[in-house]
């Protein structure tokens, strides 16, 4: 009774406390190297990565949008996706282009408004129209917890303990993605970026970027896998690392020395700046394509240093000494999350989801090849369509009947790292598992597809239309996506219908408007 009070009392001083956040984000067309090679890029404010976006537990956001972009060599119109947010009735501003919303035509402001909605942890932002977000038009966005129930366990959590990976390109994404379905070469980044800083072989020795701590503190190091391909297995040499946290989902800590990280993935790490004085390598090698494949790659040069107070201002000379890596199988979330929530029954909706290419490079998912439809699955719901044959394209969409228990199961595959919107699910079955877990399983919303019969489980409690795709942007774009609609009677009337504003609803004659080429 007494920590029900507790709990009781932190909620309202929660919500007391909360506000209405607004920022300002331009999309526009810039130049910027950040491996030391120049190139245009879809940039965020003028920046690679974009900004920040910072609130605290229980904020709401509004966000005006200005579209800039003026290349014909990228796409001109776009879309932004708040990864990781449930938008409960705010489908309309979860943002993949043709699922939630029609693209922002260039030249036009679109206002994204939601409520954070009690979540905290690590998400982010990303174009979710094409390939787009390979040129550039990513960022982090931190929900911080005045209240965080680890929040014992560390010193220090701000600005500093960001830290994002990304891929870089040199090539612009659509000509890499027309190279890519000509030859079925999924394309291969020319270096990796550590916090916006990379180098590629043969290229200038750009400086590194630097993580400062002092000796005696604990850091949240809360890193960010914003990439459109690979994944990178994080470490910092001569350092233990912590995990607490995955993809907004506060886990049982975990010391480890390796984490591997997959595209569109986040996760808190505690490290203790227990060492002696000095500099130490922090290294996030990316896997996937092979260095033969493009020159320029080298994984081994995506590095940043982790710089004590009072060490030399050079680079370390530390080494990468094996050690234990972070294990599905040991990720189980904390109490106040309720782990195992969602039962060992039976589920509700069992859904098999079968990848294959028989037409490399594009995917198959039961047969059918993801195309996007001419009119967002969103804006089908709202008009009345409810069952299979009323949604177009039909084959790709699945409508989930409200608050059942939802079960998914992908065999085999490869390493597609699997994101679903307006969800975390439970990973019951994890990949090359046989052993099935209904107590205390992880949870996130970003799950590598790795082989085996991997299954996860999550309560369809929430209408709206939600993609299910494989984060490798140039999977996505060779189809391997579906779409769930769900409780489709629910998002036009009762309590949980969506809030759509007039911007919304005038994207879609808008962009249908336009000319192809800024389509």
């Amino acid at each position: 009774m007494v920590l029900f009070s507790l709990l009781t009392v932190s909620s309202l001083l929660s919500a007391a406390l909360a506000a209405t956040r607004h920022f300002d984000l331009t999309i526009n067309n810039g130049v910027v190297s950040p491996d030391g090679f120049s190139r245009l890029a879809v940039l965020a404010d003028g920046k690679f990565p974009g900004p920040v976006f910072a609130v605290n537990k229980g904020d709401s956001v509004i966000i005006p949008t200005h579209n800039q972009l003026v290349n014909p060599g990228m796409r001109r119109s776009t879309s932004i996706h708040w990864h990781g947010f449930f938008q409960a009735r705010t489908s309309d501003m979860d943002g993949p282009s043709f699922v939630n919303q029609c693209p922002i035509p260039p030249n036009t402001t679109f206002t994204y408004a939601f409520d954070t909605a009690g979540q905290t942890g690590n998400f982010w932002y990303h174009s979710h129209l094409s390939t787009q977000y390979c040129d550039g038009l990513r960022g982090a966005f931190v929900v911080y917890d005045p209240q965080d129930p680890l929040r014992h366990l560390y010193d220090v959590d701000d600005a500093s303990t960001i830290i994002t990976l990304a891929d870089w390109y040199h090539n612009l994404a659509p000509a890499a993605q027309n190279t890519f379905f000509q030859t079925g070469v999924v394309p291969i980044p020319d270096s990796g970026l550590i916090n916006g800083k990379g180098r590629f072989v043969g290229g200038p020795l750009v400086p590194y970027a630097v993580v400062n701590v002092v000796k005696g503190k604990r850091y949240r190091l809360r890193v960010f896998a914003i990439a459109c391909r690979p994944f990178f297995t994080f470490s910092v040499d001569n350092h233990n690392l912590t995990f607490i946290e995955a993809d907004g989902i506060e886990h049982d800590p975990v010391t480890v020395q390796n984490v591997d990280v997959y595209t569109a993935q986040r996760v808190s790490l505690i490290l203790n700046a227990n060492q002696p004085m000095g500099n130490y390598w922090i290294r996030a090698p990316p896997t996937g394509g092979s260095p033969a494949g493009n020159p320029n790659f080298n994984p081994d040069l995506t590095r940043a240093i982790l710089r004590y107070r009072g060490a030399p201002v050079v680079e370390p000379a530390t080494n990468n000494t094996p050690g234990p890596k972070l294990l599905d199988q040991q990720m189980h979330p904390i109490r106040s999350e309720h782990p195992g929530m969602l039962g060992s029954g039976p589920a509700d909706v069992a859904i098999t989801l079968n990848i294959a290419q028989p037409n490399p490079p594009f995917f198959d998912i039961n047969g059918i090849s993801y195309i996007s439809p001419s009119v967002p699955v969103l804006l089908q719901l709202l008009s009345g369509a409810a069952q299979p044959q009323d949604l177009l394209p039909s084959e790709q969409v699945f409508i989930l009947p409200k608050n059942k228990l939802i079960e998914v199961s992908i065999p085999g595959a490869g390493a597609h790292p699997f994101h679903l919107h307006g969800h975390a699910f439970d990973v019951i079955r994890p990949s090359n598992d046989n052993n099935i877990n209904f107590v205390n399983p992880l949870r996130r919303d970003v799950y590598p597809i790795n082989g085996g019969n991997t299954t996860f489980r999550f309560f369809s409690g929430n209408p709206g239309a939600w993609f299910l795709h494989c984060h490798i942007d140039w999977h996505l774009e060779a189809g391997l996506a579906i779409v769930f609609a769900e409780a489709p009677a629910d998002n036009i009337a009762g309590p949980q219908s969506q809030i759509t504003p007039q911007d919304w609803k005038d994207l879609c004659p808008m962009y249908d408007g336009l000319a192809p080429e800024f389509q």
